[in-house]
């Protein structure tokens, strides 16, 4: 991988965590108001929308440790490194994953695994 392509990278992810920092800043604005809803249904309308994006916040927040690991790796000099297999990860599986940390392949091989070891249960 170039020096220009590990800088678009960088950016890239560096770019990716500020707005998932400056979303969740927003929620927790968000829900220090305090809403009163005399009619249960309206409240319970609210807290199922507010467990939504709690569950998408707690998505986001794993996101933002991928992101930072996948800095680290950068920085290391092993961005771009598939974790199994040692071989470079495509161009653009990184454009189209970032954090990803296995090519193609033993992505694939994994999520067959996976497959096979959900039918045995």
């Amino acid at each position: 991988m170039t020096n220009k392509e590990i800088e678009l990278f960088r950016n890239l992810l560096n770019q990716r965590m500020q707005e998932l920092r400056s979303e969740a800043g927003k929620t927790v604005e968000d829900m220090d108001e305090d809403e009163n809803f005399p009619d249960p249904a309206d409240r319970a309308s609210m807290e199922s929308n507010r467990n939504s994006v709690l569950r998408i916040r707690d998505r986001e927040r794993k996101l933002i440790f991928k992101i930072q690991e996948a800095l680290r790796r950068i920085d290391d000099g092993n961005y771009g490194i598939c974790e199994e297999c040692g071989e470079e990860i495509g161009i653009e599986r990184l454009k189209a994953r970032p954090v990803t940390t296995l090519c193609i392949g033993c992505k694939s091989s994994q999520e067959i695994e996976e497959r096979k070891a959900r039918r045995v249960i």
